[in-house]
């Protein structure tokens, strides 16, 4: 396919990931369960030699592979008969892509590939499928090294330990983001307290499970650090969501490398006991639509007409009704997004503030004219304002990646948090708002 080269210059974000993953330690709202959205989960971005043909498709497939890696929940995934041959044809799960160089000549293709597409692809070598809504971790970690304990926590102000923590919650940062697992630190103010570091190193759950009301968070995990010779060791015990609550390890050379084990055994763990099976992938995809400021039976008929109108809706039905609120199952073509996109038309549906509106690192730019999902990715133009342009040798170490967490609004209950760890797509919010704005048709 022929390709021009388009070429953009980036600040480097050095602390977007971590800035995101420490501000998740921040939300102190009571809650017995919460489905975090996980945005970016099919966005990605890889190094590449160039802009040719040959260049490109190996950075399609090395792009795809981690992105199925992420979805299957396990990196066993890429040994299944016929991965090979899905990678090699990635361009056709792709929805968009862009080309960024650094100033030294680094290139990296950034792009975002289609849940529904991937989905299927995945589900047609048997190979089982996580949703976007996962389970939020809260990990107390403490780590012992040459005699001192130290609590891994967020970013605070006068810490002892300040660069040993930024050191350990970086490393647990990337290793989140790259297997797309919400994973969060208690906050700083915790790093004094002598009794609740004993705990965790002992493993002993209550005094940890006391401190842990405030924070927002799913499941929780004590997680103990040590270091013998040159070799680092974590052993945790979870609680919460069902998990096997007895002890297990990994162990690794460097601390990035041991971040990256305990992330990838907690994303396998995750993943057998949420993840779809390969039979349960349907070809009509479905996503729940929660509708907020349903009052009355007109509400309801109007609501549902207007989505059952949408080009890309095959079929709308009640799921749940609880006040005001009206969640409904809905069948669609073509992607996730090019749903939004025709939603977003319609000004009576009025996205919820704070509800996740997953946003990518490359977007197609403009509605589809139709909801196939068969149509050529679309390369982004990069014409807009010059930023800071990386120095040598950072375009590799500081990615401008956009993938990142954000939550949705808190499920009401329990069960509406197990479906939604449950479902394949993201959850989506909106609130009714029965006349449209004045001066957009609405669709009307």
């Amino acid at each position: 396919m022929p390709v021009t080269d388009q070429i953009r210059f980036f600040k480097p974000l050095r602390a977007l990931w971590l800035g995101v993953f420490c501000t998740l330690i921040l939300a102190f709202t009571p809650t017995s369960a919460t489905a975090v959205t996980v945005s970016g989960l099919y966005s990605v971005e890889v190094p590449v030699s160039g802009s040719g043909q040959a260049a490109l498709a190996q950075g399609y497939a090395d792009g795809l592979a981690r992105v199925f890696v992420r979805i299957a929940g396990t990196r066993e995934v890429l040994a299944l008969d016929g991965v090979d041959a899905l990678l090699a044809d990635a361009e056709s799960l792709l929805l968009s892509y862009q080309i960024l160089r650094g100033v030294s000549g680094e290139s990296r293709l950034s792009m975002a590939f289609g849940a529904v597409g991937v989905n299927r692809a995945l589900a047609s070598v048997n190979a089982p499928v996580w949703g976007a809504n996962r389970p939020l971790t809260l990990a107390w970690v403490a780590v012992e090294d040459r005699g001192v304990r130290t609590l891994v926590t967020g970013a605070g102000e006068d810490q002892a330990n300040a660069a040993e923590t930024g050191v350990w919650s970086a490393a647990f940062a990337r290793a989140a983001q790259e297997r797309g697992l919400p994973v969060a630190l208690p906050p700083a103010g915790f790093s004094g307290n002598r009794e609740l570091l004993s705990d965790i190193w002992g493993q002993f759950t209550g005094r940890v499970r006391k401190a842990s009301e405030g924070v927002e968070h799913d499941v929780l995990a004590l997680v103990r650090v040590n270091r013998s010779g040159n070799q680092w060791r974590a052993g945790w015990v979870f609680e919460g969501a069902k998990l096997n609550s007895s002890e297990e390890s990994v162990s690794a050379d460097t601390r990035e490398a041991l971040a990256e084990a305990l992330v990838n055994r907690w994303a396998e763990l995750y993943a057998n006991r949420y993840a779809v099976a390969a039979g349960e992938v349907g070809e009509l995809p479905q996503v729940e639509i929660v509708l907020r400021g349903v009052k009355t039976v007109t509400d309801y008929g109007k609501a549902t007409q207007v989505l059952e109108g949408l080009t890309p809706v095959e079929n709308v039905g009640a799921s749940r009704v609880k006040g005001e609120q009206l969640t409904l199952r809905v069948g669609f073509s073509g992607e996730l997004d090019q749903l939004r996109e025709y939603i977003a038309l319609d000004s009576r549906f009025v996205p919820v503030e704070g509800g996740s509106q997953e946003s990518q690192a490359a977007r197609p730019s403009s509605l589809p004219s139709s909801a196939a999902a068969s149509a050529k990715p679309t390369q982004l133009d990069s014409n807009e304002n010059q930023q800071e342009a990386i120095p040598e040798g950072e375009l590799e170490k500081e990615s401008s990646e956009q993938t990142m967490f954000s939550y949705q609004p808190s499920p009401v209950d329990e069960e509406e948090a197990e479906q939604a760890f449950e479902s394949l797509y993201q959850v989506l919010y909106y609130r009714w708002q029965p006349v449209p704005a004045i001066g957009n048709n609405g669709g009307q």
